[in-house]
Parts: structure tokens; sequence; C-alpha cells
């Protein structure tokens, strides 16, 4: 017997294919949304298909630099969804175009087309008047989307991490090849990771009307983590002894002036200057009820999610049933 799913709507997601991205689909999905997925490359945006039901998941094309085609991805939604962001500028996808053009683009877009709900991700830390050009023009960004429409919910995340993240098997990758990984900063900046699948949740509880409109919130899970820690947990959960060796700001900021023209850079000169100040909730978001708390959620802790996609990193594979003892 057929199983009916409630068709809540259309939801388009900006960045759909990425991620966080695949996650928010995946939530919005189960909830019985139908989704539009707006990403640059919809012919990689096969691996969300088989999330949904046949026909409830449409990738198509659309850049945040390219007005039109934000327009005609949110045409006939019921709610808007902005993921798009990058960790370094590449090209013509500058901070600027993506993080402030793109951010204002999407809102406008949305405002225009009669749509009253705009989830805009951002991240902790952002601000107009930060050093580093992430974190600048994402407190632009969010600037432009309150003056476009007021009442959008915005929302920052600490660190994401879950299984396709860029930090934690980064770094494992790094550790599975070299003999030693480096502490950037002393290895003292602090972070409050979170699970990919909780910021998704709450998300999905914003389209859905579940957060007060107008609010940004500080999205971090239960523990704050330095670097070090982070490091520490990393070699922990892959079972592998390497160095860790402090790496002062000025020579990092050195070494990031040189890595930051690889292809795929290792780490940029902003990068750096990010690390020069922690990433975690703030004391007013705590107090104010702005965090994972207001939508119901209990955080998923590192120790829990971490082994279940770092294990692939151990020495002698994720399968390996020894004990550290007989190891």
């Amino acid at each position: 017997m057929a199983v009916e799913v409630a068709d809540k709507g259309l939801v388009t997601v900006f960045g759909g294919s990425g991620f966080v991205g695949r996650h928010v689909v995946r939530a919005l999905l189960r909830r019985g949304w139908r989704v539009r997925a707006a990403v640059r490359r919809p012919d990689l945006a096969g691996h969300l298909q088989p999330l949904g039901m046949v026909g409830w998941v449409q990738p198509v094309q659309a850049n945040l630099r390219f007005r039109w085609s934000v327009d005609r991805a949110v045409e006939g939604a019921d709610a808007v969804v902005n993921l798009v962001a990058i960790p370094y500028a590449s090209g013509r996808q500058t901070f600027e175009a993506v993080h402030v053009f793109g951010a204002r683009a999407v809102a406008e877009a949305t405002r225009k087309a009669g749509i009253g709900r705009l989830v805009h991700v951002s991240a902790i830390g952002a601000d107009p008047e930060a050093t580093s050009d992430y974190a600048r023009t994402k407190g632009r960004g969010e600037a432009a989307v309150r003056e476009t429409m007021p009442g959008a919910v915005i929302l920052r995340p600490s660190l994401v991490f879950g299984p396709e993240d860029n930090f934690f098997n980064r770094f494992a990758g790094l550790a599975r090849i070299l003999p030693a990984l480096p502490l950037i900063g002393g290895g003292r900046t602090r972070f409050q990771p979170v699970f990919v699948g909780d910021v998704a949740h709450a998300i999905a509880d914003s389209v859905e009307g579940k957060a007060k409109a107008g609010t940004t919130f500080e999205l971090g899970g239960q523990e704050v983590k330095t670097f070090r820690e982070c490091m520490e947990l990393i070699l922990d959960v892959t079972e592998r002894k390497r160095l860790l060796v402090p790496m002062p700001f000025p020579v990092a900021a050195l070494a990031a002036a040189v890595l930051q023209y690889l292809p795929k850079p290792l780490l940029t000169s902003d990068q750096v200057r990010q690390l020069r100040t922690d990433n975690v909730v703030s004391e007013a978001a705590e107090k104010e009820g702005r965090t994972l708390a207001a939508f119901g959620i209990q955080p998923d802790t590192l120790a829990a999610i971490l082994p279940t996609y770092l294990s692939r990193f151990r020495a002698r594979g994720q399968f390996d049933r020894r004990s550290r003892a007989e190891a």
C-alpha cells in the first residue's frame, strides 16, 4: 500500500548540493517539503535525488553573481534558504561577490517574489568591522539581508562537523601522511563545533516558522574545544601518534602566503586572521536564548559522531577489530 506524504510546499535552497546543503535538503524532505536545489552545477547535484521521492528534488542552475538566475530560482517557492559561502576567494568567486552581493540578491529576489520566509545562514564571528575578509563580508551580508528583509531568520553556526566536513577530515588526512600537525597560533583558538545534522534541524525549523522572525541565532555544540584539543581528538579517534607543533601567527602567516596559491589552498592569510578570534557562542546569545536550545535541540557530541566517519583514517582501516590494548 502506498504511503502518503504531506506536501507542505516548495523550498528553494541555494547551495543545496554542498556539505551543509545535502543535510538541509534531507531534513526538509523528511518533513514533507519539496526542494529546489539552486546550485552552480546542477549536473553535480545528482546525489540529492535519492534523498526524496521521485520529483521532490529539483536541481536548478543559479549563480548568486547573476541576479536573473536568482530571480528564476525562487519563482513559485514558499520559502528560501541561503547556504552559499566560500572558504577562500577564487577568480570571480570573491568574498564580496558571494557573501555580500549574493546575500542581497537572494533577499531582494525573495522579497520581489512575495515570499515571506527567508533563512540566511551566516557564521559566528560575522562582523562588518572584522579584520578577516571572510568574517567582514559575512557581517556585511547579514546587514544587506536585514535591510532588505527585516523578518529574515539568520543562523550563525560555529565550526560545523559531519561526514563531509572540511576541518576534521582535512587534518585526519594530513595526519595520515605527515609526522606532525601544526598548531596555528599555539592551538589556543577556541571553537564550539556543532553537528551538521543539528544545524539542518534548526534550518528546517526556521523554514517552518518555529524561529522568531527577525532573530539572529548562534549555533554551537555542547563542548568548547581549543584548536589543540581538536587535533588531539582527531589523533585519538584515528589511533595515530603525531607531534603537535606550535606555529606562531607570524610564522603561519608566512606559510599561508605561499600555501594560499595552491589549487585547493591548505591555508590562506585570511584564515590565519580568522584564527586570531575565538569561534564560540556569545554570552548575549546564551542569555537571550538565541541558541540551539531555542529549537529544543540537544546537540550531538564530537565523541559520538567523529568515530563514525574518521575511523577510515586509522592505520589499519575502519573495519579493524583489534582493541587499542592489543595494538
